[in-house]
């Protein structure tokens, strides 16, 4: 008998990018929680850890996720139901939506600020595939806790729109709209 994610879905996904293949763990577990025992942990679990706690959305806190640590069972309660809408939506599997959304919004390359002599200058630098998953997965739960957040719609109908909208490369998905940001001030630094 196959394992299958929250007893639904089943692993049956093809990574298509060859740099986040090694990274993104599709192995078939039903609970996707190792509690720290795996260094290559689940890709469900490391959205659910992303989700936890998405972050500060740029330098100056203005919107911050200081109230939006919590139990991991909720968390994953959220990731479920936003799974349940997204194959309502689209009748694809969601595992497939969420690898497709992280292939569509993971940057390649990004500007880093580089001192010669007295002066600071903007370089463009490749990203590693591990920095780029984890740039995509934080950029998603940042992305859908700013939908959500003074929205009625809730933190369940945000993180779907996010996944779908990345799997599409939509604008309308953050972890896009941010990979074209850095790919045009990379561009921009050469």
């Amino acid at each position: 008998m196959d394992a299958k994610l929250f007893g639904k879905w089943s692993y049956d996904v093809q990574v298509n990018d060859l740099g986040l293949r090694p990274y993104i763990n599709l192995k078939p577990v039903v609970l996707p929680k190792t509690c720290g025992r795996s260094k290559n942990k689940p890709i469900v679990e490391v959205l659910i850890g992303h989700m936890l706690v998405p972050g500060h959305k740029g330098k100056k806190h203005k919107i911050s996720s200081g109230l939006c640590t919590g139990k991991y069972t909720t968390v994953y309660k959220i990731v479920e139901d936003a799974f349940d809408i997204i194959e309502q939506r689209t009748k694809k599997n969601p595992i497939e939506v969420l690898i497709r959304g992280i292939e569509n919004s993971a940057p390649y390359e990004i500007t880093i600020s580089q001192q010669i002599g007295g002066i600071v200058a903007r370089k463009p630098a490749i990203i590693a595939p591990k920095k780029r998953l984890d740039l995509v997965m934080r950029r998603i739960a940042q992305g859908s806790f700013a939908k959500a957040f003074n929205n009625p719609r809730g933190i369940t109908e945000a993180l779907a729109s996010e996944l779908i909208a990345a799997s599409k490369n939509a604008m309308e998905s953050f972890a896009v709209a941010e990979r074209q940001r850095n790919e045009k001030e990379a561009e921009g630094a050469r």
